[in-house]
């Protein structure tokens, strides 16, 4: 058998180059490849490897070392590593078609076939794993890289926003005043009630951006019981002329003695944002335009409050990230309603969901009875 293994490896280093020049002719190297006279050395390197491997018991650890360098300089190179792979099996390739002309038999042949297979295999392996291995660690660092960038920029985006709101909502409170008092002289001042709501809109949707850049907070307010049909009652007539516009049926199925400890205000916010964006969401509807909201207690004594409309099905991956700040899929939309309400729902230890189909969207509430 060792006469055998000495023939081969001396028929390989007598006929190295007019292998490595065969080889040279057939591999694929990208142009954008800034290792192309690398990969030639690592061909020849791979060679020598090859007849060590066969002269020698088997080494992991050399195998192992070229086998990182490639990996490196293709993660580098930044090309597919289909081409690695591809030339390493043409040199597989050449070496097997030299067996025909080395004067031995088959049966004599088939160990040193199975040496030359195992190095290879190995030498892939190791290389397709480290390869694989940094190509993970740079994707992690890309990962975070972005993450922060995000971060950075939604820290930006809520300290401006925060800073303009302020200033919107100190002459906005003076208006409220002066109409309030408007309206108490002659509470028959024309399209009054329509200017009323409408500030009331603009107060509520300020209150949206403080949450959401956390400069305001509920610290000098107290946690309050309160009563979930009679906030859904004062909702309902907050939002009424919204329903009206738009031409929605609401059906409200929320029972008495419900009683919910937490900010009232803050949960009087995070419905009026679901029942708003259903009602958008049934603009196009033709025909029934309908929201049911409905409430059930479950054992261990918590309120699921649904808020279910008929209108287009969410797709699955924008479920995913309805929740995500600046999330959103109307052309007008500031895409912070459902990330402030999921805050809410977070601060009050609670829940909300979202699941839909092609007959209905059903945003679920979870909050704690008292």
């Amino acid at each position: 058998m060792v006469e055998v293994e000495d023939k081969f490896c001396q028929y390989l280093e007598a006929n190295a180059e007019s292998f490595l020049s065969n080889w040279r002719k057939n591999v694929r190297i990208s142009d954008a490849d800034p290792f192309t006279v690398n990969v030639e050395g690592n061909g020849q390197a791979m060679f020598e490897l090859l007849i060590y491997c066969l002269k020698n018991p088997y080494q992991d650890e050399f195998v192992k070392n070229l086998a990182y360098k490639v990996a490196n300089e293709r993660v580098t190179a930044d090309v597919n590593i289909s081409e690695f792979i591809y030339n390493v099996n043409i040199g597989r390739s050449i070496i097997f078609q030299s067996l025909e002309e080395i004067d031995l038999s088959v049966k004599s042949m088939q160990p040193i076939i199975n040496k030359i297979n195992f190095c290879f295999d190995q030498f892939i392996y190791h290389a397709v794993y480290k390869y694989t291995e940094l190509k993970d660690m740079q994707l992690q660092d890309k990962s975070l890289f972005i993450e922060q960038s995000h971060k950075d920029r939604l820290t930006l985006l809520g300290q401006m926003s925060s800073s303009f709101v302020h200033e919107f909502r100190n002459p906005l409170t003076a208006v409220m005043g002066f109409v309030k008092l408007l309206k108490e002289e002659d509470p028959n001042i024309k399209y009054i009630d329509i200017i009323t709501h409408e500030l009331e809109q603009l107060n509520f949707r300020i209150s949206q951006f403080l949450v959401a850049s956390r400069r305001e907070t509920t610290s000098h307010h107290q946690r309050e019981d309160f009563d979930m049909k009679q906030l859904f009652d004062e909702i309902i007539e907050f939002v009424y002329p919204s329903i009206a516009d738009g031409d929605v049926i609401v059906n409200t199925e929320i029972g008495e003695g419900k009683t919910v400890k937490g900010f009232r205000e803050e949960i009087r916010q995070v419905f009026i944002n679901l029942i708003i964006n259903s009602i958008d969401a049934l603009k196009d509807n033709i025909g029934k335009k309908e929201i049911v909201i409905k409430s059930i207690i479950t054992p261990d004594r918590k309120i699921e409050i649904t808020v279910t409309n008929n209108g287009p099905v969410i797709p699955e991956h924008v479920q995913k990230t309805i929740f995500e700040p600046f999330f959103t899929t109307k052309k007008l939309g500031t895409g912070i309603g459902l990330y402030v309400s999921k805050k809410i729902m977070e601060k009050h230890n609670g829940e909300i969901s979202c699941v839909s189909n092609e007959e209905s969207t059903t945003f679920t509430v979870t909050l704690q009875l008292e």
